[in-house]
C-alpha cells in the first residue's frame, strides 16, 4: 500500500515540475524576439548581397529559404556584429555560389566572401568583396 502512495506522489511530482517547466518555456519571449532580431538580420543580408553584387534578379538560399539539398545556411552573432551564411545564383543555368557575409550591428555590410569566379576583377577595386577559389 505504501509503495502505491508513494508512485502517486512521485509520479503527481513529476508531472507538476514537467508542466511548470514546460509552461516556463512557452511563455519565455527571449526566443521569439532572437527570432525576429536574427530575421531582421537575414532580410538586411539580402539586400546587401543585391546591392554588393549588383546583379538583377539573383536567387538565394538562406536561413529564411532554407534549402538541405543546396546546402546549410546560418546566421549568428559575431563579436559586435553577425555573420550571414548561404547561397546565390543568377539564374537556371548558373551553379550555386556560396557566400558568408558580415554585417556590423546597425547591419551595414563590413565584409562579403564568395566563391564566384566571375566577379574575381571587381574584387580587386571593391574592398569589402573577397573573392576565394
Amino acid at each position: 500500500m505504501n509503495h502505491r502512495v508513494a508512485r502517486l506522489l512521485f509520479g503527481f511530482g513529476v508531472g507538476l515540475i514537467v508542466a511548470v517547466l514546460a509552461f516556463k518555456w512557452i511563455t519565455n519571449p527571449a526566443p521569439r524576439a532572437e527570432r525576429r532580431l536574427e530575421e531582421t538580420v537575414v532580410l538586411a543580408a539580402r539586400h546587401n548581397l543585391q546591392v554588393a553584387l549588383s546583379f538583377g534578379d539573383v536567387e538565394v538560399v538562406d536561413p529564411l529559404a532554407p534549402n538541405r539539398k543546396i546546402g546549410k545556411s546560418y546566421v549568428y552573432r559575431a563579436g559586435d556584429g553577425w555573420e550571414v551564411s548561404g547561397y546565390y545564383r543568377r539564374g537556371e543555368g548558373d551553379r550555386w555560389h556560396p557566400f558568408l557575409m558580415s554585417l556590423d550591428d546597425s547591419r551595414k555590410l563590413v565584409h562579403i566572401k564568395v566563391q564566384d569566379g566571375s566577379l574575381v576583377e571587381r574584387a580587386t577595386t571593391d574592398p569589402l568583396l573577397e573573392v576565394v577559389p
